[in-house]
């Protein structure tokens, strides 16, 4: 599992990938998840267990990384090895290419036209190259994504990974790594519309159709189904917003 092709081609966040370690980019990864406002002050993470079969490592790669963010200030780890995230400010940390505060700088209509202009494309070009070990993770995914029940936070760690395999599948890191930092747009928003009765419901059957067209490479198929899926973060968003 650790050797595996999906987790080597998660987005960099200030370093090359030959010089980390498995341990090294799991910490990174909830660091942005933290940095994104995933995961806010004060939220208990899901169990080792969980984590490990959500980013495709093992239990000790996810306790290392928790012990690293832990000796860092970001986590406290309290009796019964419960982890909670700390109050600390990560907004500096470049996710991708730009840090989040500087995608949340932008309107939502002009967001939503470049997720629509950029992602449809990359998504496009998903379905033609994709391999089976990501369509082995993004199944796995969805079922990780079953068991959230209505809570938002694990679903949003499942979702990003679930998108950000998608976008990796493309072929292009440039392109892949733009509209991951699209995707972090507004996530405080994100998750407070994903905790609406109905919402992690609505956007898991997205999801199934997204993999079920991925998964006969249907290019035309994987478009409407991520228009359709980007159409309903749009539309929460707003109303959230306004």
């Amino acid at each position: 599992m650790e050797g595996s092709p999906i987790l080597t081609q998660m987005p960099k966040v200030g370093q090359s990938l030959d010089r980390r370690t498995t341990r090294d980019v799991i910490v990174e990864k909830l660091m942005v998840l933290i940095a994104t406002n995933m995961l806010r002050p004060g939220d208990v993470l899901p169990g080792e267990r969980e984590l490990a079969n959500v980013l495709h490592v093992s239990r000790e790669t996810v306790r290392g990384a928790i012990q690293t963010l832990a000796a860092r200030g970001i986590v406290e780890v309290s009796q019964g090895s419960r982890t909670r995230v700390c109050n600390v400010d990560l907004s500096h940390l470049t996710v991708t290419i730009a840090s989040p505060n500087a995608i949340d700088s932008y309107d939502l209509e002009d967001v939503h036209a470049a997720r629509l202009h950029i992602e449809l494309k990359v998504v496009g070009d998903a379905a033609e190259r994709i391999d089976e070990d990501t369509m082995s993770k993004l199944r796995s995914l969805l079922d990780a994504q079953k068991l959230c029940g209505d809570d938002a936070m694990r679903f949003l760690i499942c979702d990003r990974e679930f998108h950000v395999a998608i976008y990796r599948a493309c072929g292009n890191p440039l392109l892949s790594d733009f509209v991951t930092d699209l995707y972090t747009y507004m996530m405080n928003y994100r998750r407070s519309a994903m905790s609406r009765p109905g919402a992690i419901d609505a956007s898991y059957d997205d999801h199934t159709e997204i993999v079920e067209a991925l998964a006969r490479r249907d290019r035309e198929a994987v478009v409407a189904a991520f228009r359709q899926h980007l159409t309903r973060i749009y539309d929460t968003t707003k109303e959230l917003l306004t």
